[in-house]
């Protein structure tokens, strides 16, 4: 049997990007990992050639990527380290956008399907594509969302409840005891991860639940709503950018000091969340290592979805100048 470029790298001990690196001379590799993958490949008698001309007569070439938004920031970063991976793969990457629209999704993912791509790496927007077919055909990869529906699609992510936990901490250590979640889930819905250990970590103190869906409307009308009719909330956990956003100009609108009067963090670091006056403390995600993650995972097993989901990567608490202790504590009337 001809050895393959999988069975290199598992000889070699290292991932097959890595043993892709040396052959094509694309990206860097250390010497002593260079040589352990050469004599590897002596070993099987592996050829370079042989894999090309296995890549090529598969039944599908390049990664399909679904993102619901690419002027986000945390998803040009995710797509970044996909194409970063997939460079290191020597495939292309076709790029689809759903808007986060569940009913586009599933048009978007019959599209992908039909282009015969070997997989899709993808951010779900909900439950109405068919991705258990889409699996079926090319393998598929979530990355930063996991769909209950589709529990044998892998899924890499952060560990959101880990940052969130690390954040609430932080607050309550402050000395806040009345934080507003800007995003929970809707009333009767299932509350989602960060929901879930915002709610946890909070432990005697109160938690004000303030629904908003992920639109740039809803998100400025819950902010506005929360600022407005609870001025005993002392700070304010916003989940996601477009929350951020939207809780620092009602803020602004409202004559409110951050943090003198309300405290802001955001899940979810971005660009300009350190151009806030003050800047903005945050959630940092590895969005740019989910993405890599997620397509070599899908190259290590095209045409097939694994049953274990890898590890969540681990998530980090940026602290700035956006939160302080609650006015109480400062000796405000």
């Amino acid at each position: 049997m001809t050895a393959t470029i999988k069975d290199v790298a598992a000889a070699a001990g290292v991932g097959i990007a890595t043993v892709s690196r040396v052959f094509s001379g694309n990206g860097p590799v250390g010497a002593a990992t260079r040589e352990r993958v050469l004599a590897a490949a002596r070993a099987l008698d592996y050829r370079p050639d042989a894999a090309a001309r296995g890549l090529k007569t598969r039944a599908a070439a390049g990664i399909g990527l679904v993102l619901p938004d690419v002027a986000d920031p945390f998803a040009a970063e995710l797509a970044a380290g996909v194409l970063a991976a997939a460079r290191d793969l020597g495939e292309h990457v076709v790029l689809d956008v759903t808007g986060g629209d569940p009913a586009r999704e599933a048009a978007v993912v019959e599209r992908l399907a039909g282009q015969r791509l070997g997989g899709v790496v993808a951010v779900p927007a909900g439950q109405d594509a068919d991705w258990a077919a889409a699996a079926r055909a090319g393998g598929v990869v979530f990355a930063d969302r996991a769909l209950a529906a589709f529990p044998h699609i892998p899924a890499v992510r952060a560990d959101d409840a880990a940052g969130v936990r690390a954040l609430v901490e932080y607050l309550t250590g402050l000395g806040h005891r009345r934080v507003a979640f800007l995003g929970a889930a809707a009333p009767g819905a299932a509350p989602g991860v960060r929901e879930r250990a915002f709610r946890d970590a909070l432990g005697g103190a109160e938690a004000v639940l303030v629904p908003a869906r992920t639109s740039r409307d809803s998100a400025y009308g819950a902010a506005a709503g929360l600022l407005q009719s609870r001025p005993d909330v002392t700070a304010v956990v916003a989940s996601g950018r477009l929350l951020g956003e939207a809780a620092v100009l009602v803020a602004r609108e409202l004559d409110l000091r951050v943090p003198a009067d309300v405290s802001i963090a955001v899940i979810d670091d971005v660009p300009w969340a350190e151009l806030c006056d003050p800047p903005l403390t945050a959630v940092a995600r590895p969005a740019r290592a989910m993405g890599r993650r997620a397509a070599e995972l899908l190259a290590r097993d095209p045409g097939r979805a694994r049953p274990a989901a890898p590890a969540p990567l681990p998530t980090e608490l940026v602290v700035r100048g956006s939160c302080g202790p609650p006015r109480g504590a400062r000796g405000r009337p």
